[in-house]
């Protein structure tokens, strides 16, 4: 039985390519002392985590990007008026379909791999970031094979 007072949290963890470079996307908040990260934003009540991944990148990012496949889940929790709350993270790889100027975050950048990893500050979700990359490796392997 899921716990009602359970919070879904959902990742947007978006690339995109260009001149054959895979770029991710990555946020600062404003807060002072804030670390890069996925973007992530709770889901409705009446929402799938990867519909709200999706609003997310639309809303915030002006962003239109399609969900490939779930990167990985984690959980944890939060207070709420002094009690904690189970969180439950779900986070998506996505890709960059098309959009315009991205508004909606303070601070924001495309980042090849490697830095991206490296810019990140939550162990969590560098792991994220490392298994979407996978997950990108291995979908971009079945496409090929779906071509022959």
């Amino acid at each position: 039985m899921i716990d009602k007072r359970l919070v879904l949290v959902s990742g947007a963890i978006v690339f995109k390519e260009t001149r054959g470079v895979k770029r991710w996307f990555l946020i600062k908040k404003e807060e002072k002392d804030s670390e890069w990260e996925i973007p992530k934003i709770m889901a409705r009540k009446t929402e799938s985590s990867a519909r709200a991944a999706i609003r997310l990148m639309a809303e915030q990012g002006s962003m239109d990007a399609k969900v490939l496949e779930e990167a990985g889940r984690a959980g944890g929790s939060t207070t709420v008026n002094g009690k904690a709350v189970p969180q439950r993270y779900l986070y998506y790889l996505m890709v960059l379909q098309g959009g315009g100027e991205i508004l909606g975050f303070d601070e924001f950048g495309w980042f090849e791999y490697s830095k991206a990893v490296r810019k990140i500050g939550s162990r969590r979700e560098q792991l994220m970031l490392r298994q979407a990359n996978q997950e990108l490796k291995k979908w971009e392997r079945e496409e090929k094979n779906k071509e022959q």
